[in-house]
């Protein structure tokens, strides 16, 4: 029997490797015992801004619809063309990209992919800038949000086996929620690239997507220094790599916080596979977990149905029903992003101290209960454009933190090997009902004009809101401060084996 000894550093014994493939390991448990530090800030930094670009995209698509249609704009698009064909490609790009690099994100792991896809999303939003043909703009929407699909799987996958488990519920939340920091930011860079005593009609709308690159290429320079996942690295039986990567970590978290790090005792086996079968992880997602796809499912369409109910014609709503100038608009979406981005940040803690289960499902129903309320509100007429947007505040304000725990829910209740697969599947599903189904179904009844067609919408984002808190509170899953491992354990995962047979311990 060939053997291998060394001495890991902190812990004590001479390991061995043996035939079997087997290899007991304390990576997941030094990873979550780890104290906050400034290295995980920059983990943050790094991969969560992911969700700052989608929001300053869609954002800065919708505020520059009006310039790209107007004459000397340099490109030869109508307004229908922007709203209905480049949103629909950008939305089915998402989808695409999710799946696509999801998959290969589980085959070939986490840092590889979300280098590629932002590299993706990078070209594909800097040659939107010189977009000059309908066709060619839509082509550039589609990999654009090809890029950004992608960029879900490989991040959230990373953020979550790098982020202690005791922490991983609030840390999600928030970097969930930036997605309005980016819409913030995408709305202040259209008004002052539209101003065309700033710049001309033709070079504006261009420099606005640059503001994209800007942000990319920075993170980019940030990401090349976030490491693979040690998780992914010793289902893969890469043990040697992801110990390295471990002790590189402690000793920098040591040296910022000053702390001396405890030996921790938990032990997971696991059997080296160099890659899972499709066909396990269909059985694994549909079948063993069919409880917890069914949980994600609701979740997902839920807090898809309710934004659409708001957002898809918020604008439509305060100009048909409160005589807004369409020019103000912006003002109130501005508070609405500020509604938005403080349930995450205010609730966050709570979803790993209070529980996911009780946050999850009342954040969920207290959304809708609140929409229903100001669909009742609505229909009487008691409402202005100032009290409606206020009760839109605080029907996101749990929203927000509600949706972006579906994001959470996804990927922490699935196994290691299937967990980038899973986030792009959901994801996929959420876009599709958001950016596809929601639209068909809401543009007829917000657009209408009729007061009872709107508070129609209203009332079926708000239902199928609190429909999916009820499902949370009965397939709900108590994964607040538990190790990934212990809420789904690996497809690799060896239950009782034999110490004789045991192989390394890293």
């Amino acid at each position: 029997m060939p053997e291998l000894c060394s001495k890991v550093p902190g812990y004590p014994g001479v390991v061995t490797h043996t035939d079997t493939g087997v290899i007991r390991t304390r990576i997941p448990a030094r990873l979550d015992r780890l104290p906050w530090s400034p290295w995980h800030w920059r983990i943050v930094i790094g991969l969560g801004t992911v969700w700052v670009l989608d929001g300053l995209e869609v954002t800065i698509v919708g505020n520059i619809v009006g310039r790209l249609a107007e004459e000397g704009s340099g490109i030869d698009i109508t307004t229908a063309q922007v709203t209905t064909w480049a949103a629909a490609l950008y939305v089915a790009g998402a989808c695409v990209g999710a799946l696509f690099f999801g998959r290969l994100t589980d085959i070939y792991g986490r840092k590889k992919l979300f280098m590629i896809t932002l590299a993706v999303y990078l070209a594909a939003t800097a040659a939107t800038a010189f977009s000059e043909t309908a066709w060619f703009f839509f082509v550039c929407r589609f990999f654009t949000g090809f890029g950004i699909g992608g960029e879900y799987a490989a991040i959230n996958s990373a953020i979550d086996e790098l982020i202690p488990g005791r922490l991983r519920g609030r840390i999600d939340l928030v970097i969930n929620g930036t997605f309005w920091a980016g819409a913030a930011l995408g709305a202040l860079a259209s008004v002052a690239f539209l101003d065309t005593d700033l710049f001309a009609k033709d070079l504006g709308w261009r420099l606005a997507f640059a503001t994209g690159v800007v942000l990319g290429l920075a993170i980019l320079l940030v990401r090349r220094h976030v490491p693979e996942s040690p998780r992914w690295l010793f289902v893969r039986g890469r043990v040697d790599e992801a110990d390295r990567i471990v002790d590189g970590v402690e000793q920098q978290v040591e040296e910022e916080t000053g702390k001396r790090l405890t030996v921790p005792d938990e032990e997971i086996a696991i059997r080296q596979r160099k890659s899972i079968g499709f066909g396990t992880i269909v059985r694994t997602v549909f079948a063993q977990y069919r409880g917890r796809t069914a949980l994600g499912l609701s979740l997902f369409i839920g807090q898809a149905f309710l934004y659409n109910s708001i957002t898809f014609g918020y604008a439509v709503i305060l100009t048909e029903f409160f005589d807004v100038p369409v020019g103000s608009t912006a003002y109130y979406f501005a508070v609405i992003a500020v509604g938005n981005l403080l349930g995450p940040l205010v609730l966050g803690h709570f979803f790993d101290s209070v529980g996911r289960v009780p946050m999850i499902a009342g954040t969920y129903i207290a959304s809708g209960l609140l929409l229903f309320g100001t669909a009742y509100l609505f229909q009487r007429g008691s409402l202005s454009a100032v009290t409606l947007t206020a009760c839109w505040c605080a029907v996101l304000f749990f929203a927000s933190a509600g949706a972006s725990s579906a994001y959470l829910t996804v990927s922490e209740v699935f196994p290691l090997e299937t967990r980038a697969m899973c986030i792009s599947f959901f994801y996929a599903v959420g876009t599709a009902l958001g950016g596809i189904t929601g639209p068909l179904l809401f543009n007829g009844l917000v657009s209408s004009g009729e007061r009872t067609d709107t508070t129609l919408a209203f009332c079926i984002g708000a239902a199928l809101m609190i429909a999916a808190g009820v499902v949370e509170s009965v397939l709900g899953v108590k994964s607040e401060r538990r190790s990934l491992e212990s809420i789904a354990a690996p497809l690799s995962a060896v239950t009782d084996p034999d110490p004789a047979s045991a192989g390394r311990t890293a």
